[in-house]
């Protein structure tokens, strides 16, 4: 297949914008005004010259059949990734309508295509040259392990300790200690090289100015941290599923060394969440022949987007490989045999009763499992007094948005798509409630991006 047959959505195009500033921007010169020497070639290149505030015009090229999502080129002084010029190049590209003809690549292009072939051939060489060679010291990674488990102990201990003595005082200390104890803590968790419970430590300095209820939710998260401490502590008496998965909420690095599975894989969703450090990007896969669902996680520097970029909605075949664990839905992304192209291939739905039970099967594996991730058939976007959820249209049963998905820009979206009409949600259900996050209309629209 040539990508010259191959045409996106407007929406698919937007999804890739790292900011809703950008996306405003790219979507005024996704037309041809602003436009010249515009090109695309059948090996998946589009490249055009891009009229801005100075008297050369921005040099904009982008690898729309690269194996991690489109990667672009532009001279502009942009630091965002991808900039409003290659958004608004790949727009005008979308539309289909003659203004970005098949031909040759001009020179500027050609160099950077030409590049990014030999890069890629000198990783191929040099990832095999590394995995014949063999020159690893697997007894050197071994006592390196041994080390950092000695220290992620010592802190599991030192973090029962202080569980111990928070409820020997009363949770009522907890918001009078305010968040410098939690800080500290955590940075302990740090040193001790426990990244995971760091990262749950300092979620629970937040919870005592959460509003009310907030010992209930404490006292909870506290007995899933004290619950993960002594997975940890036992780890040598679980299963082994169970003692991976252990490993992964502490945070200890894994390799996806699952056997690699090929099919069809439908991108459902992609959204990015960040901190003063990092930003994560989730892409939600649906393999259309093994009924699997993964999870791919990338992730970016503190301003800057994720690398790996898929526009939900359409299908790539490729290999995916699954991390280790129990209930683990983590998976890495292979070989890729096809780029990626639209397909009307939908993932089938269920109730909001099964969904509830997928959810609570899953906490068996996994007992600190935020969500799953859940599509909804039929269902009807309704208001609930000062809140929303989602009724089954064939059932009295009903999944509750959780609060992040009320505050979004995308549940109106959704109450528009739906209009009082059964629809088709993708999303992830959870404790907390449902979180929508990719939406089919009736028939065979395409699909929606509400996150």
């Amino acid at each position: 297949m040539t990508q010259q047959g191959v045409r996106w959505t407007a929406d698919q195009v937007l999804a890739l914008a790292p900011d809703a500033a950008s996306r405003k921007a790219g979507s005024k010169l996704g037309a041809a005004g602003p436009w010249s020497e515009a090109g695309s070639s059948d090996e998946g290149t589009v490249w055009g010259l891009c009229k801005g505030s100075g008297s050369k015009p921005y040099q904009t090229v982008i690898d729309i059949a690269d194996a991690s999502g489109p990667a672009y080129k532009c001279s502009c002084p942009s630091r965002k990734f991808p900039c409003k010029h290659a958004l608004g190049l790949l727009l005008l590209w979308a539309g289909g309508d003659g203004a970005v003809p098949p031909g040759p690549p001009p020179d500027w292009a050609e160099q950077w295509i030409k590049g990014r072939k030999q890069r890629a051939e000198e990783k191929r060489t040099a990832g095999a040259s590394g995995s014949s060679s063999g020159t690893g010291d697997p007894e050197a990674a071994r006592r390196r392990a041994e080390r950092r488990a000695v220290r992620v102990t010592a802190g599991a201990t030192e973090l029962e300790q202080r569980l111990t003595d928070l409820l020997r005082g009363g949770l009522a200390g907890a918001e009078q200690a305010g968040y410098g104890l939690w800080e500290e803590t955590a940075a302990r968790m740090v040193d001790a090289q426990a990244p995971g419970l760091a990262a749950r430590v300092r979620e629970l300095g937040a919870i005592p100015a959460s509003g009310p209820g907030w010992p209930v939710r404490l006292l909870e998260e506290c007995a899933l941290l004290h619950l993960l401490d002594q997975g940890w502590l036992g780890r040598e008496r679980l299963p082994d599923g169970l003692a991976d998965t252990v490993r992964s909420r502490i945070g200890l690095p894994a390799s996806a060394d699952g056997p690699p599975v090929r099919d069809r894989w439908l991108v459902l969703a992609q959204y990015d969440t960040a901190d003063v450090k990092l930003t994560t990007r989730r892409i939600w896969l649906y393999g259309a022949d093994s009924g699997r669902t993964a999870l791919l996680l990338s992730y970016g520097a503190a301003g800057r987007a994720p690398e790996l970029a898929l526009p939900v909605g359409l299908t790539l075949e490729a290999e995916v490989s699954a991390y280790p664990g129990a209930g683990q839905l983590r998976a890495a992304l292979g070989e890729q045999f096809a780029p990626p192209a639209p397909a009307a291939i939908r993932p089938p739905g269920v109730t909001t009763d099964e969904a509830t039970a997928r959810y609570g099967e899953a906490l068996r594996d996994d007992p600190w499992l935020d969500s799953v991730p859940v599509t909804l058939d039929r269902v009807v976007a309704a208001p609930d007094g000062d809140s929303w959820q989602l009724v089954d249209a064939d059932a009295d049963t009903a999944l509750p948005l959780t609060p992040a998905a009320r505050a979004r820009p995308g549940l109106w979206r959704l109450v528009a798509l739906s209009g009082g009409a059964p629809i088709k949600v993708f999303g992830e259900c959870g404790h907390r409630g449902f979180t929508p996050l990719t939406a089919w209309p009736e028939g065979a629209g395409e699909a929606v991006q509400l996150c």
